[in-house]
C-alpha cells in the first residue's frame, strides 16, 4: 500500500511540474502578444509598437527636450536651436536647425528611436525606416497637445506615472492663473511680425490657444485662414480697424527690436492705425519668442501668466 501510495504522490508530482511549465510558457507568449514594451498612436495616426524601451533617443525639435527629461528620458542628438534649450542638453550631438535637420549627423548619432516634429519633419520617416530606425511623430503646438505628447514620452520611458504628475502640476498652475483673473471678457486681436510682413494669429496657434485658455475673445476667430497655414490669416488694416481691438497681442519672428521699432513706425503715421481701440489706449503688447515663437511645451503655464500679465500686472496668480 504505501508502494502504491509513493507511485501516485511522484505521478502527481510530475503532472504538477508540467503544468508549471506549460504556464511559464504562455506567459511568456502573452507579454510577446501585447506588443512587447509599449503601444501607442503617434500625432500622424500611426500605430507604434516598441519591442523594448529604446536607449538611443535623437529629436528634431528643441521642445520636446524638456518634457523627455522630465518624464525620465535622454538623448543622444538634438537640434539646433535659439531657444528652448536646457543645460543638460547643450553638450548633447547637434543634428542640424530646427528647419533643416541634417540627415548624416542624425543617422551619426546611431539612434534606435526618433522624435520627430509633425509639420515639420515627417519627411525624414521614409529614410529611417530604410535604416531599420524606428520614429515618432509628436505635436506640441496646442496645451492639450503638450498634454498628450507628455503621456506619449511617458510611455516611450516607461515612467507613466512621471507623465501624469508632470501634467497634474502644469493644470494646477494655469488653475490657480485663471482662478484670479477678472471674469471680463477681453476682446483681442493677435498680430505675428515677421521680415516677410504680417499675418493673423488664429486659435490655433500658440498665443491664440492661451488666449482660449484664458477665457478671451479673440477677434480674428471667423477669418478665412491662410492655406498654407490653418492658424493664421492674412493681415490687412481695413479687418483690423473693423474689428476694433481693445487689446493688441504681437508675436514675432527676427529681431525684435527691428520688429518692435517697425510696429511702433506704422502706428504712429498712420491714422487708421490711431482709431483702433487698442492703440489709442496704449494696449499693445509684445510677447516672447521663447514662449511663444515655438511651443512653449511645459512651460504654457508661464506662457498663460505672461500674457495674463500684460493685463493685469497687479495680480500674483496665487503665489
Amino acid at each position: 500500500m504505501n508502494r502504491i501510495r509513493a507511485i501516485l504522490l511522484a505521478a502527481f508530482c510530475i503532472l504538477s511540474l508540467l503544468a508549471l511549465a506549460g504556464c511559464g510558457t504562455t506567459t511568456k507568449e502573452s507579454a510577446a502578444g501585447d506588443g512587447g514594451f509599449a503601444s501607442f498612436t503617434d500625432a500622424a495616426g500611426r500605430e507604434v509598437h516598441l519591442e523594448k524601451k529604446p536607449e538611443r533617443i535623437a529629436v528634431t525639435s528643441a521642445s520636446f527636450l524638456e518634457p523627455l527629461h522630465e518624464v525620465g528620458g535622454d538623448v543622444v542628438g538634438r537640434p539646433d536651436s535659439p531657444t528652448n534649450m536646457p543645460d543638460w542638453a547643450k553638450d548633447k550631438a547637434s543634428v542640424g536647425k530646427v528647419y533643416q535637420i541634417d540627415v548624416e549627423k542624425l543617422l551619426a548619432t546611431k539612434p534606435d528611436l526618433v522624435l520627430i516634429n509633425k509639420g515639420m519633419n515627417e519627411k525624414l520617416i521614409d529614410t529611417l525606416e530604410a535604416n531599420g530606425i524606428q520614429s515618432v511623430v509628436l505635436d506640441m503646438k496646442s496645451y492639450d497637445d503638450v498634454k498628450n505628447e507628455v503621456r506619449t514620452m511617458a510611455k516611450i520611458t516607461g515612467e507613466t506615472e512621471k507623465g501624469e504628475n508632470l501634467i497634474s502640476s502644469m493644470d494646477s498652475k494655469i488653475d490657480k492663473i485663471k482662478a484670479e483673473l477678472p471674469k471680463d471678457k477681453q476682446r483681442i486681436f493677435i498680430i505675428h511680425s515677421t521680415n516677410q510682413g504680417l499675418t493673423v494669429q488664429l486659435s490655433g496657434s500658440i498665443a491664440g490657444c492661451v488666449a482660449n485658455i484664458l477665457g478671451w475673445d479673440n477677434l480674428a476667430g471667423d477669418m478665412t485662414p491662410l492655406e498654407k497655414n490653418p492658424d493664421a490669416a492674412p493681415y490687412s488694416l481695413e479687418t483690423l480697424v473693423e474689428k476694433n481691438p481693445d487689446v493688441i497681442f504681437i508675436t514675432s519672428m527676427g529681431k525684435i527690436e527691428e520688429i518692435k521699432a517697425s510696429m511702433e513706425k506704422q502706428m504712429a503715421e498712420n491714422p487708421a492705425w490711431q482709431s483702433v481701440n487698442a492703440v489709442k489706449n496704449h494696449r499693445v503688447y509684445y510677447l516672447p519668442q521663447d514662449l511663444f515663437l515655438l511651443s512653449p511645451g511645459i512651460h504654457y503655464p508661464e506662457a498663460v501668466e505672461t500674457m495674463a500679465k500684460c493685463l493685469y500686472p497687479q495680480l500674483g496668480y496665487g503665489k
